[in-house]
């Protein structure tokens, strides 16, 4: 860690990160558009001249950085866009303002995590994280405010908001089955996520309390990820006996998915029908417009600041855990079993 420095100026940390003061305040406040590659050159100037640092010096004197953290994998969905709005409403109430880091899932999450706990934020919201549990309970032992989102703390000793992704799952199934689908083929989500492993978990008890055994074969793996959503449809269209419903764990694998029926030559829901989990905007906006599993996710953000917020101002506050129903969103993408395409296939 850099030495204390209190003549250091955020003009100093932008001559040494080479970019604009603007920038560098944008950077510090949360600003979202600015260049993963760059926000991390500011904040590596930040942390070598010890501006951060200083940031932490007056806050022994009583005061705190105003900043509230939000760790992410990435922002090329309308998914985390909705948490995030829903942080930022919150947080327009308040005296914080935001700063987010986009992680793209990868193994360095929690040094991103860490470097917020070093003066940058007075506490951090974590979404659908990665982290280690171990590292969770470094955070906690050190009395680090933070929340998670959409994941739960195996230990449950952490502040937890989320929806009930089993149940929501469960009924997405059952609405399949009710339209007389049999064959139900399932796309998972990246499984090191409790919501991944609760949704696969609410598939398959419905078709086991419809009678309808689970056939290994229909069960296909996949990230949350579009592409990945896609070549898992494409296994499933390839089986000998492919199903007549694909069931994605969110929208926007079964954009992928839709695709990926398109490229086949057939129509979504005529041969073959769809359904999400999420509801983010574009769900209403894709063609035909995508049935889907409604989670708050607007909500979810609100409600997870505004439990970060109670933890900075009153840290001996409870831990709790927040869970939101999930909802149905019928729309046009799925229709009763056709057998044109299916005996075609026989």
């Amino acid at each position: 860690m850099s030495e204390i420095n209190t003549s250091v100026t955020i003009l100093d940390v932008a001559r040494e990160a080479g970019v604009s003061y603007s920038t560098v305040s944008r950077v510090l406040s949360g600003y979202n558009y600015v260049k993963d590659s760059t926000r991390e050159r500011v904040l590596e100037a930040v942390e070598r001249l010890g501006y951060v640092v200083n940031q932490q010096a007056r806050s022994l004197a009583g005061g705190k950085s105003g900043v509230i953290g939000l760790l992410v994998p990435g922002l090329d969905n309308g998914y985390i866009g909705e948490i995030a709005r829903g942080i930022d409403e919150e947080l327009s109430k308040s005296s914080y303002d935001l700063l987010l880091y986009t992680t793209h899932r990868t193994s360095t999450e929690a040094s991103y995590a860490l470097k917020m706990t070093k003066g940058l934020a007075d506490g951090v919201l974590l979404v659908v994280p990665l982290l280690t549990t171990g590292y969770i309970e470094t955070l906690r032992e050190q009395n680090f405010p933070y929340v998670l989102i959409d994941q739960v703390d195996p230990n449950n000793r952490s502040s937890v908001v989320d929806s009930l992704n089993r149940q929501g799952a469960y009924e997405a199934t059952q609405y399949l089955l009710g339209l007389g689908h049999r064959r139900i083929g399932f796309i998972t989500g990246l499984m090191k996520l409790r919501s991944a492993e609760e949704r696969l978990a609410g598939h398959m008890a419905a078709l086991r309390d419809a009678g309808v055994s689970v056939e290994e074969d229909l069960i296909q793996t996949g990230d949350f990820w579009r592409r990945e959503g896609y070549e898992a449809a494409e296994r499933l269209l390839n089986l000998h006996n492919p199903p007549t419903a694909i069931f994605a764990s969110n929208d926007l694998s079964a954009f992928g998915v839709m695709e990926a029926v398109r490229a086949y030559g057939l129509q979504v829901p005529h041969d073959i029908s769809v359904i999400g989990f999420d509801d983010i905007p574009q769900a209403s906006l894709v063609y035909p417009r995508l049935t889907t599993v409604r989670q708050p996710l607007d909500e979810m953000g609100r409600i997870a600041a505004r439990l970060l917020i109670e933890q900075i101002e009153n840290p001996d506050r409870p831990i709790r855990h927040v869970t939101l129903p999930t909802s149905l969103v019928i729309r046009e993408s799925c229709q009763s079993p056709q057998q044109s395409w299916l005996d075609l296939r026989r």
